[in-house]
């Protein structure tokens, strides 16, 4: 009975021991492997990663000046950005990839540089010779100080209403650096750039007026910009010393106010358009003499008094009744009035009128 127990227990901790261990992607840094270490334009190399995190969309690209100890010098401006491959990893953090051979912007020694596109940072580099592609020494890096990322990075600021009516969104980059090298870093140069979806970062150049000792550190605001009308989810990437130190994502909200006025503008212009229509169809149309003559004169409404009895008084005095003259007769000579007034009628003893005996 002894004997079974440690046996058990020897069991459960394989079983168990799978479940408990930390996931491969997340055990070290991430890899990349190459099937050829040089290759000539034209042809193409299968590219082949682990380590990294499940489901991530990454960007592939030969990248000239460039060494895996100090990353890619001047960032994707040295690489064959035309010529890059995407891939997303599978649910390990694993890879596969064919990349066309192309040649960089700038000579080698050349890295092929795998980097995340979304979510947290992320890059490996494996050296690779373009055949045939001129080879520069790396420029000496200097001794004065580095620069480094003390704190997460952060967009301050907010839409107003312009930009509702699609204004440029601003916002202010706040981070904070700190000096790890040996010397004064004066004015440094700060590259911000704003990428939307999977497309490179649009850099611009900013420079800080400020002196950080060596092991101080000094908290930095730099503005960051986008064009009109511009909305959906960006990236808003910080380089320094040809190193992307920070990314920080930013979602921009859609200009409502635009789409309103574009709804008002096809609801007005052709409610305006039938109005002109309509005024030249009526100046255009033939008129008859009467309405010749009502056009020049203006049509003139009768106009409709309402008397009222004043209060007090008594209920009004019935008007004489009027008689309408027919403008052929005379009021004398209208039919069926007399001379005295009365109302005449054929007489039965009318010397005009027969009389029965009479034959």
């Amino acid at each position: 009975m002894k004997g079974r127990i440690p046996a058990l227990v020897a069991l459960l901790a394989l079983v168990l021991a799978p479940l408990a261990a930390p996931p491969a992607w997340g055990a070290g840094r991430p890899a990349v492997e190459l099937s050829a270490s040089q290759a000539g334009t034209g042809g193409s190399i299968t590219v082949t990663g682990s380590g990294w995190r499940p489901k991530t969309l990454l960007m592939i690209l030969i990248c000239g000046r460039s060494v895996p100890s100090r990353g890619v010098i001047g960032g994707t401006n040295s690489c064959a950005n035309a010529d890059g491959r995407a891939v997303t990893t599978d649910d390990g953090g694993r890879f596969r990839r064919k990349l066309p051979v192309a040649e960089p912007p700038v000579p080698c020694p050349c890295v092929v540089h795998v980097a995340t596109v979304t979510g947290a940072t992320a890059d490996a580099d494996a050296i690779f010779q373009v055949a045939g592609h001129p080879v520069e020494p790396l420029p000496a890096e200097s001794p004065a100080g580095r620069l480094s990322i003390l704190t997460d990075t952060r967009l301050d600021g907010s839409s107003g209403l312009l930009t509702w009516f699609g204004a440029p969104p601003s916002r202010t980059l706040v981070f904070t650096v700190g000096n790890v090298g040996s010397s004064t870093v004066k004015d440094p140069v700060f590259r911000v750039g704003t990428s939307h979806g999977v497309f490179a970062p649009q850099w611009d150049e900013q420079q800080w007026h400020g002196t950080v000792a060596p092991g101080g550190k000094a908290r930095i605001e730099l503005p960051v910009e986008l064009s009109a009308g511009a909305h959906g989810d960006y990236t808003v990437s910080l380089e320094y010393g040809g190193k992307v130190l920070a990314e920080q994502p930013w979602g921009v909200g859609r200009p409502w106010g635009v789409t309103l006025f574009w709804i008002l503008l096809c609801v007005v212009v052709p409610a305006a358009v039938f109005r002109v229509g309509m005024a030249v169809v009526d100046r255009a149309r033939p008129r008859g003499p009467v309405r010749r003559a009502a056009h020049r004169r203006g049509l003139r409404l009768p106009e409709l008094t309402l008397r009222l009895p004043k209060p007090g008084a008594g209920p009004p005095a019935p008007s004489a009744p009027t008689r309408s003259t027919l403008p052929w007769f005379t009021p004398d000579s209208e039919p069926g009035t007399a001379a005295n007034g009365r109302l005449s009628a054929p007489q039965e003893n009318s010397p005009t009128t027969p009389t029965k005996g009479n034959t």
